[in-house]
């Protein structure tokens, strides 16, 4: 049975018919309205989400299917110490697919293991976040036209941001990609992450400001320091606001630079960038939802 519990998961091949499908999608929605109708989607979601679990609602209820779940851990059995392998178990019983993000590392390889049903990771703890790798992809190959020949500068909390360890691994499959890590010593990017660079001999750069290295990115991947992620407040208050992206530092950088943000943002990116057509964070998370109802399509297919 194929999953998605990585976004390494799919060939590139695979990726390229998941992105053309995706595209048909944004183009004749209408083409799919009724593709999944009597299939249901649970959305198990044991903390919190806006975009990720909205998105995959709306993919599903787009494609003429209808969902059920629920959108915290204390709303589920697991208040009662259920565990996720029960849990995938029953949902099993009343789901034809299943969308799972929890707080720990693993969990949703745990509830595959155990489920007779296709199961996307939705974002496990700090470690993937697949589906929205699968949206900066199609993000950069929509409006980019490609997915190889670029700078990339991924900025902000690269310790802890899975979104970020995962559009790495993503990226590292494809031709002439150069990374820039932006970020205190506090949050720089784990050291397995540069390893791995350094034996596929993918070039790279760690800095700490970006001031410096904005005429240099073709795309400015922006990223929240994580409250949730931080073991002392202090740490945290102290690092939030390292960052901000602002017109005098758009002004610095290519009139066809990309800033993509995988939200939500705090101060990150001042509102006064919005406005910018640069700007594509917002774009971004539409393009969410036509590759999520492209990922249910594709599964229920495979399966």
């Amino acid at each position: 049975m194929r999953h998605l519990m990585s976004p390494l998961d799919f060939t590139t091949e695979e990726l390229d018919r998941l992105f053309d499908l995706a595209g048909d999608i944004e183009r004749n929605p209408g083409k799919y309205s009724h593709i999944c109708q009597g299939k249901q989607l649970a959305t198990c979601f044991y903390e919190p989400s806006t975009r990720t679990r909205l998105s995959f609602e709306s993919a599903m209820l787009s494609l003429g299917g209808e969902v059920l779940g629920f959108s915290e851990a204390s709303s589920s059995s697991a208040s009662k110490g259920e565990s996720v392998s029960d849990t995938i178990r029953i949902i099993s019983c009343y789901a034809d697919i299943c969308a799972m993000r929890h707080p720990k590392e693993g969990a949703p390889m745990v509830a595959m293991q155990h489920s007779s049903i296709p199961v996307i990771n939705a974002g496990d703890g700090g470690h993937q976040h697949p589906t929205q790798t699968l949206t900066d992809l199609l993000t950069i190959r929509s409006l980019k036209g490609r997915l190889n020949n670029f700078t990339i500068g991924l900025c902000g909390d690269l310790k802890f941001g899975r979104t970020v360890h995962s559009l790495i691994n993503a990226l590292i499959r494809y031709d002439n990609i150069k990374f820039i890590f932006i970020s205190p010593e506090e949050l720089r990017i784990p050291e397995y992450i540069t390893e791995k660079l350094k034996e596929l001999n993918i070039d790279y750069e760690e800095v700490i400001s970006l001031d410096d290295v904005m005429p240099k990115l073709d795309l400015l991947y922006m990223t929240r320091v994580q409250r949730e992620r931080f073991f002392n407040e202090e740490d945290y208050i102290r690092l939030k606001d390292f960052y901000i992206l602002n017109k005098a530092k758009m002004a610095k950088a290519k009139d066809d630079m990309l800033v993509l943000h995988p939200l939500p943002r705090v101060n990150e990116i001042s509102v006064e960038v919005d406005d910018d057509p640069r700007a594509v964070y917002f774009k971004q998370a539409l393009y969410g939802k036509y590759v999520r109802m492209a990922l249910i399509i594709t599964l229920l297919e495979l399966n």
